[in-house]
C-alpha cells in the first residue's frame, strides 16, 4: 500500500506540473513568445515526475499483481483499461511531441505536407492521451491518499475533471495547432 501512496502523490504533483506545461505552452503559441530557459523550467519537472510516477506504476501492476484480470468485468473496469492502455500510449507519442517542432520544420522544407498534418493529429492524439490518462487517474489517486472516500463525491468531481480536461484539451489544441501551422504554412 505504501507504493501506491508513493505513486499517487507522484501523480498528483505530476498533474500540478503537467498544468503549469500546458498553461505555458498555450501562452508561448498564442503570444509567439519563446524562452528556451522557461519552456525547459516547465517540461523537465513535468518529464521527471511523470517518469517517476510511470516506474512506480508499473511496479504495482507488475510486481504486485494488482488488477492484472481487467477481463473479468469490463465494464466495471473501463477506468482502469483506460487509464492503462491511455498510460502505455503516452510514452511514444510523447517522442513525437518532443520532436514535433524539429519534424514539423522537416516535413515544410521537403514539401511533405500529408507528413505536416499526420504530425498535428499525433500532436492532438497525444494531447488526448495525457488528458484522459490523467482525467481518470485523479480521483483513484484521491482515494488512494484518503483524501476522498464518498462515491457520491467521486461522482461529482470526476464530472468537473472530465468538464476541465475537456477545456484544457480544446484551449491546448486550438492554440497549439494553430500557432504550429501559423508558424510553418503561414
Amino acid at each position: 500500500m505504501k507504493l501506491k501512496k508513493i505513486n499517487a502523490t507522484l501523480s498528483l504533483l505530476a498533474i500540478i506540473v503537467l498544468m503549469l506545461h500546458i498553461g505555458y505552452s498555450v501562452f508561448a503559441y498564442i503570444t509567439f513568445y519563446y524562452n528556451p530557459v522557461l519552456t525547459k523550467a516547465f517540461a523537465i519537472p513535468f518529464m521527471v515526475m511523470t517518469c517517476l510516477h510511470a516506474i512506480c506504476g508499473m511496479s504495482i501492476v507488475f510486481l504486485q499483481k494488482d488488477g492484472t484480470r481487467l477481463d473479468l468485468y469490463p465494464k466495471q473496469n473501463m477506468r482502469t483499461i483506460l487509464q492503462r492502455v491511455s498510460a502505455a500510449m503516452i510514452f511514444p507519442l510523447l517522442i513525437l511531441h518532443i520532436n514535433t517542432f524539429q519534424l514539423l520544420q522537416f516535413s515544410v522544407g521537403k514539401g511533405m505536407y500529408l507528413l505536416f498534418g499526420l504530425l498535428l493529429f499525433m500532436e492532438v492524439l497525444f494531447f488526448a492521451t495525457v488528458i484522459t490518462h490523467v482525467a481518470v487517474s485523479i480521483t483513484g489517486a484521491l482515494i488512494t491518499l484518503g483524501i476522498l472516500s464518498s462515491r457520491k463525491k467521486q461522482i461529482i468531481l470526476d464530472r468537473i475533471i472530465y468538464i476541465i480536461g475537456a477545456l484544457a484539451f480544446v484551449i491546448a489544441v486550438i492554440a497549439v495547432v494553430k500557432g504550429q501551422i501559423t508558424m510553418f504554412i503561414g
